[in-house]
């Protein structure tokens, strides 16, 4: 597999290096990240939500981030409007971003396409740059684009009494609201639809092992996936996956455990992309939802009884 990297105006930005093998393609800004503001298969629809430029001091810009969790303003918000330096691998992109002067942090990015020509992995970084310890846990955002369906799933499913334990938690906002009819529900999986004429936002959020979610447009689906740890603690009430839709995009959110950085350590959240593409969902169901997502989770997963 070769790769191509061309340098390109993307949308409002003039300095973008777009990244393809043939299969799908990706743009990554020069000017602020890391991000990554386009991912699709090569010639086709952007999957990911792209806002207006709003000219300096910008926040929202959509695409795929890297954040810092829990949420708070002063951490989480930075905004990452500086450069960033690019590497180029044999397989892939490096992205470092600037040091965060509020916060003492430094972002990074590496984008590598695997043996799959529909795959891509992402290793996201967080340095603790500051002289003093920070506790913190990564979060990675991506930004889908309006008008499609955002799929995710429960663990393995059990009896009564043979499993007598929880297995994981399910996690509510304030301005959660189950009964929305964006929402359906079923025993292995569940959708979250994206309206732009719906006012109100929605988000849930679950611990899952198998941290995955993925987002339904037209006939594409775009699948992610990274792989939690139950021994480990997660940030909101125990979140390894979490999706999040207002009238604009749908966001798709998966975290990693929270880690006490020291001096010049670092931390790490992997994700792996996945885009299918020539998808059928007739309907919600269970078994419609395993159907159309089984190539994706059988390579990632190996779970056969989510998908059976």
């Amino acid at each position: 597999m070769s790769l191509s990297f061309r340098d390109i105006a993307f949308e409002h930005w003039q300095d973008c290096c777009l990244v393809s093998n043939g299969c799908m393609e990706m743009v990554v800004p020069r000017s602020f990240g890391p991000r990554v503001m386009r991912c699709g298969f090569t010639g086709g629809e952007n999957l990911f939500k792209i806002f207006p430029d709003e000219g300096p001091g910008v926040r929202v810009r959509g695409g795929h981030r890297l954040w810092v969790a829990p949420e708070r303003k002063e951490v989480t918000w930075v905004l990452d409007n500086d450069p960033v330096e690019f590497a180029t691998l044999e397989n892939g992109l490096h992205v470092t971003g600037a040091l965060e002067s509020s916060t003492g942090l430094q972002k990074e990015m590496t984008i590598h396409f695997g043996p799959c020509p529909n795959e891509v992995e992402i290793v996201h970084r967080i340095v603790n740059r500051n002289v003093w310890a920070i506790e913190l846990a990564p979060w990675t955002l991506t930004q889908a684009a309006p008008g499609g369906i955002a799929l995710s799933g429960f663990p393995p499913r059990g009896k009564h009494p043979e499993m007598l334990l929880p297995t994981h938690p399910l996690v509510m906002w304030a301005y959660t609201k189950l009964g929305d009819p964006r929402w359906t529900w079923g025993e292995r999986f569940f959708a979250l639809r994206q309206d732009p004429e719906a006012a109100e936002p929605q988000k849930i959020g679950l611990f899952h092992e198998h941290a995955w979610t993925a987002y339904l447009l037209g006939n594409e689906i775009f699948f992610k996936y990274s792989k939690a740890d139950p021994t480990r603690s997660y940030p909101d009430f125990g979140c390894s996956v979490e999706i999040f839709t207002n009238r604009f995009m749908m966001e798709l959110e998966t975290l990693g455990p929270l880690g006490k950085l020291q001096p010049g350590e670092s931390i790490e959240h992997t994700e792996r992309w996945i885009l299918l593409r020539d998808v059928k969902l007739p309907d919600l169901s269970d078994a419609s939802i395993a159907k159309a997502l089984q190539p994706a989770l059988e390579r990632v997963l190996s779970l056969q009884e989510q998908i059976s």
